[in-house]
């Protein structure tokens, strides 16, 4: 079971263009590995203004630019490691409203369509996938089509 602390930190205009929590628990339910399935987990996605995720890129990635999506995965504390308890928290999501319709615009996709692959992809990041040499970038891209795939979008990748 997965449990989503959704947070909409955008204007009330901007929010009524977002989807709703149900698409992103489905999205993110599609986006959760084998091992993640069958227990609990929990994410917090906060949806945000270009200046808080600007803000966050700067301060977190040193990348002083407005993104899509960053991935705060949870590091468990030491201290609860030390005592073996295991928390169901996967992590944080942070979307930029503004960034991915203006992208959806650019790229000529569905607005929802682009959502679910930002979801998904920032589910994948959380779970330990990466882009960052071609050989992770291919393996994690490939998992990104074939969920959505599932889910009856298209590829992102293909014009």
């Amino acid at each position: 079971m997965i449990h989503l602390n959704y947070q909409i930190a955008v204007s009330d205009e901007q929010a009524k263009a977002l989807p709703t929590e149900a698409e992103m628990l489905n999205w993110i339910d599609a986006a959760m590995l084998d091992d993640r399935r069958d227990g609990e987990t929990e994410i917090a996605l906060r949806v945000v203004e270009p200046e808080e995720i600007q803000m966050l890129n700067r301060d977190y990635r040193g990348k002083d630019k407005v993104t899509n999506v960053l991935s705060f995965p949870f590091e468990m504390p030491p201290g609860l490691v030390d005592l073996g308890e295991e928390l169901p928290y996967l992590g944080d999501l942070v979307i930029c409203a503004a960034q991915v319709a203006q992208e959806a615009i650019d790229q000529q996709k569905s607005l929802k369509a682009h959502w679910a692959h930002m979801v998904i992809h920032g589910c994948l990041h959380l779970q330990g996938y990466d882009h960052i040499d071609d050989d992770e970038a291919n393996e994690m891209e490939t998992l990104e089509v074939d969920i959505l795939a599932e889910l009856g979008f298209l590829s992102p990748y293909e014009n």
